[in-house]
């Protein structure tokens, strides 16, 4: 029987299908270069994104497997009749196994790194979810801690706390499902022309954007090339 008083949600579903937030597959969110501090401003359509960096720079797309993560497990929970909170509590070791990750001493180091790009880079904008439009500013997470660590210092359990404007979009089911080889794709810019397709052509055979509509995705290119 379930500990009523539990205030996270234990992420602990191996094979739960891959959901992203749809705000974050349209907007740019997340930074398509390593080590970015620029602080970048989108606007399109009524919405406007300022992305501040932190000390450590911008969270970088491949850091929004977090997100990813998490959102798979809480929609995966949710469709199965169970409580989920913003709160979210897994081990590290399946994290970096479900996202295609290396499970080395030094692949949870990068994972520290992570996490804290992801609480440093700060998000300003007035994109709708759950048909609510505000003006507000947060981290891609709210926080974050290591449970416990193994002998060799290594963190083994993590808790995050998701953001309240990311957590309304998954009560409100405001995702979509990506393919389960999403993980396999390594380079930045392939992964977000994927989710751009994936989130404005859908089912279609075709999808057709002007270069205009893209140009933020370009500009965030022109460095990686």
């Amino acid at each position: 029987m379930p500990d009523l008083l539990q205030d996270f949600f234990i992420a602990d579903i191996f094979d739960a299908a891959l959901k992203d937030d749809e705000a974050s597959m349209e907007h740019p969110l997340f930074t398509l270069r390593a080590g970015d501090k620029r602080v970048r401003t989108y606007e399109r359509n009524g919405c406007k994104v300022t992305v501040k960096p932190g000390y450590d720079g911008c969270a970088t797309i491949h850091d929004k497997d977090l997100w990813i993560y998490c959102v798979s497990q809480l929609v995966h929970a949710k469709n199965h009749g169970r409580e989920i909170r913003p709160v979210v509590r897994f081990t590290a070791y399946d994290f970096l196994k479900v996202t295609n990750r290396e499970t080395s001493g030094r692949a949870y180091e990068r994972m520290g790194a992570m996490l804290s790009r992801l609480k440093g880079t700060v998000i300003e904008t007035n994109i709708k979810t759950a048909g609510q439009r505000d003006r507000r500013g947060f981290g891609l997470i709210d926080s974050w801690h290591v449970i416990e660590r193994d002998g060799n210092d290594r963190m083994v359990a993590v808790e995050v706390t998701l953001p309240n404007w990311l957590f309304r979009s998954i009560e409100s089911m405001r995702v979509l499902t990506l393919s389960r080889d999403y993980f396999r794709i390594r380079k930045p810019l392939d992964r977000r022309i994927y989710e751009l397709a994936r989130k404005h052509c859908g089912d279609q055979p075709k999808w057709r954007v002007s270069l205009e509509c893209i140009a933020p995705e370009k500009r965030q290119c022109s460095d990686l090339t």
